[in-house]
């Protein structure tokens, strides 16, 4: 059950916040620019590629590093494929996992680590792999671990991941916003410095300042009524989130809030990309989980009996309104079968800053959700 009173404590939410989430999400702005300063301080900006890699094979643990993955890939397009390494192992311990390299890697591919924590031996014995094949390594970790030592074994380039003192108690959550931003930030400067993707440091300044201008209107002081992560946080009680996406930079922002809906609050939620997920999802909207499917709801003893769980979808979007758009005929699937619906549209900007917004604003809603649950 949400505590929808909790959402408009500030205090309250502060103390309920014991991993951080919420005060991460609050200084995303900060965290890319210190990200940034990160990355320039280890000659990113200096580089000067001989020539753009066939393939970026990106390996590090959890959400984060699937998103981060995602995320590049979407931006990059497909001029140069970006391909996520999943690891392998027996539980989802540093000491367990291990990464392979594809058969095919060599000299011409570039391999990105990205880990919030640094200690897994298989990322070390990666790298390791990589500088043997003669591929060009770049990591993104926490400093002070052993996988500083494992790049500098592989002549590759280290970048200090931007940590906040607050985070040194306990692990990190992969789907913590702090964590998004502080191992993405230098991949996108190294990718614009490799010519895979544009996010020069004007442009990267731009998204900080969305995540402010965002952490502003979705901060613990601003009301609900006024606060839209707090009105998708509210409107997303005991419901199945049914993320819908359009438009192609959506799309790892829609995949990003289903994974952290799941990590933090623990709500499942399923996603797709219009219009495809008008048919992918039509039967879930028509079966039990829509909110017409119980019509005795209403008589039900709301003090004993939990609250039935029933679809709502959220729609994002990021593109205009007009044009080609799916987003009608969403909205009439959605209505005729008495199912909810919650819109998030960024305000106009380029690429980067339109999807900085959309996932800032998703990530305030998952930790919202995720302190007035209780998780």
């Amino acid at each position: 059950m949400l505590d929808e009173s909790l959402l408009d404590t500030p205090e309250a939410l502060s103390e309920a916040d014991r991993r951080g989430l919420l005060r991460g999400a609050a200084e995303a702005g900060a965290r890319v620019r210190t990200a940034a300063r990160h990355a320039a301080e280890a000659g990113v900006n200096d580089l000067k590629p001989d020539g753009r890699p066939r393939a970026v094979l990106i390996a590090g643990p959890g959400a984060a590093a699937i998103c981060a993955a995602d995320l590049l890939g979407t931006l990059a397009g497909p001029g140069s494929p970006v391909i996520r390494l999943a690891p392998t192992g027996v539980a989802p311990a540093a000491g367990a996992l291990r990464w392979e390299l594809p058969g095919w890697a060599g000299s011409v591919d570039l391999l990105l680590i990205t880990t919030p924590d640094g200690t897994e031996p298989g990322l070390s014995l990666l790298a390791d792999s990589a500088y043997r094949r003669g591929c060009t390594v770049v990591a993104v970790a926490p400093f002070h671990t052993p996988l500083v030592e494992a790049v500098a074994g592989a002549h590759g380039l280290f970048v200090p991941m931007a940590t906040a003192p607050y985070e040194q108690d306990e692990p990190l959550a992969a789907s913590a916003p702090g964590v998004l931003w502080a191992l993405l930030t230098p991949l996108l400067a190294l990718m614009d410095r490799t010519g895979l993707l544009s996010a020069p440091p004007d442009a990267v300044e731009k998204v900080a300042d969305r995540l402010d201008q965002v952490a502003e209107r979705c901060g613990p002081a601003i009301a609900t009524y006024s606060n839209p992560a707090k009105t998708l946080a509210a409107e997303l009680a005991d419901a199945l989130p049914v993320v819908w996406t359009e438009g192609v930079s959506a799309g790892p922002a829609g995949r990003r809030f289903a994974a952290a809906l799941a990590e933090l609050s623990g709500t499942p939620a399923v996603v797709a990309e219009l219009p495809e997920a008008l048919a992918a999802h039509s039967a879930l909207l028509a079966g039990p989980l829509a909110a017409s499917a119980d019509p005795d709801d209403f008589f039900r003893d709301r003090v004993d009996e939990p609250p039935a769980l029933h679809a709502r979808v959220v729609l994002l979007r990021d593109r205009p309104i007009g044009g080609l758009t799916a987003a009608p005929a969403a909205r009439d699937l959605a209505l005729s079968h008495d199912t909810p619906i919650s819109e998030l549209e960024p305000e106009p900007g380029d690429e980067l800053e339109t999807l900085a917004e959309l996932i800032a604003i998703t990530d305030f809603a998952a930790v919202y959700l995720a302190l007035a649950s209780g998780a």
